[in-house]
């Protein structure tokens, strides 16, 4: 029994070796992997941006009153940016219209001595939400200002009338941010992106190995050895796995911490163990990929047939509590849905697994059942 089981554990070190190094050939997979956790990393935390910045506006001040230049002064960098003044109303729907400017401030006449009279008067701001996410969240912050601008106001007209700001009732907000105090978007942005190639890596190199053996005609061979089915398939995940963890580390040390200052406050342990479950959970899918392709070509369109729907139903972009009723019982089915939570958990938050049990064990009956489901479909394979 003892022999047997040393005679298993050779044949599966061997097998790991040989799928290491036959990765190792080939030279655009490599350039790729290597790619996707460096420089893919990189240009997704340095161009992608989720917070407004630079917003172009041209005012149109009918008024030209003390208000109304401080309302202006209001609307200033780094949200916005000034790029001119312009009374002709043709010509501001014509910036609009051809993309030069994304809002119109119009001030109208008479604007200040309203407010200095205590009438109600009123502002217009044209939104260009070409781009509807930039558009929202311009719109947002214009109108937040807007509301400062005339609370202040107030307040003035008050002090004026009782000599104290004191005797106008308000709340006062204060907000306290955690795990990410200063709403750090290069924090959120580039981690996603690690947690995607992650995903389509674990997915496409378990794939790519089986599809090779088809391509190369080294099937036959492994069919007539002394092995079984998850003999042949385990080494490779675990090499598929090994390679990942690595590319995992020089992402994490490389780019995400000395770039980016992403910080770590929980256990590395505890991340990698996890890491290692969903890629082995991701792999299942791959594992799968590879019984129903022929080439390599046809490997890399099924994966993003499987990716697409499985970043979709993840919650990274779009929370789960915004999605219909059916779609938030499909996210139970995505891996990356709980993976998520898992790495966010860990490396932002420092929680443990008393708090990220329910996230690891939704990875694992997963990754349990999409693993049994292409060990049998590859048994079944190689019976035919």
């Amino acid at each position: 029994m003892q022999s047997s089981l040393k005679t298993i554990l050779y044949q599966m070190q061997v097998l790991t070796a040989k799928e290491l190094i036959q990765l190792t050939r080939d030279v655009m997979l490599m350039i790729f992997v290597v790619w996707g956790f460096t420089m893919d990393i990189f240009v997704a935390g340095s161009g992608l941006k989720i917070e407004l910045e630079d917003a172009s506006y041209v005012v149109s001040d009918l008024d030209q009153s003390p208000s109304s230049r401080e309302l202006i002064y209001r609307f200033k960098q780094p949200e916005f940016r000034l790029d001119g003044v312009e009374d002709n109303d043709a010509k501001l729907m014509s910036m609009l219209d051809h993309g030069t400017t994304m809002l119109v401030l119009s001030i109208p006449p008479k604007f200040g001595s309203d407010l200095a009279k205590g009438h109600n008067t009123s502002v217009q701001l044209l939104v260009d939400t070409t781009n509807s996410v930039l558009g929202s969240l311009a719109a947002g912050y214009a109108g937040q200002l807007v509301i400062e601008f005339a609370m202040s106001k107030a307040m003035e007209k008050m002090r004026m009338f009782t000599g104290s700001g004191r005797s106008m009732p308000g709340v006062d907000s204060a907000h306290i941010m955690w795990f990410n105090p200063n709403g750090v978007d290069k924090w959120f942005v580039p981690v996603t992106e690690l947690m995607t190639m992650i995903t389509m890596l674990s997915i496409l190199l378990p794939a790519a190995a089986m599809v090779r053996e088809k391509e190369r005609g080294t099937v036959e061979q492994l069919l007539v050895s002394p092995l079984n089915p998850l003999q042949i398939m385990f080494p490779k995940v675990i090499a598929m796995t090994a390679v990942i963890l690595v590319g995992v580390t020089i992402s994490i040390f490389g780019v995400l911490q000395p770039i980016f200052h992403v910080p770590f406050r929980g256990s590395y342990v505890l991340f990698y163990v996890l890491t290692a479950i969903y890629v082995f959970s991701s792999a299942g899918f791959g594992l799968v990929i590879s019984t129903i392709t022929r080439n390599l070509a046809q490997v890399g369109l099924v994966v993003i047939m499987f990716l697409a729907p499985m970043l979709l139903l993840s919650g990274t972009w779009i929370p789960a509590e915004a999605l219909p009723e059916v779609i938030q019982w499909l996210m139970l089915i995505s891996p990356l849905h709980y993976f998520i939570d898992v790495v966010f958990g860990i490396m932002l938050k420092g929680v443990g697994l008393n708090v990220l049990w329910e996230s690891v064990l939704g990875l694992v009956v997963l990754g349990t059942a999409v693993f049994t489901i292409g060990l049998l479909r590859f048994r079944r394979q190689f019976a035919v």
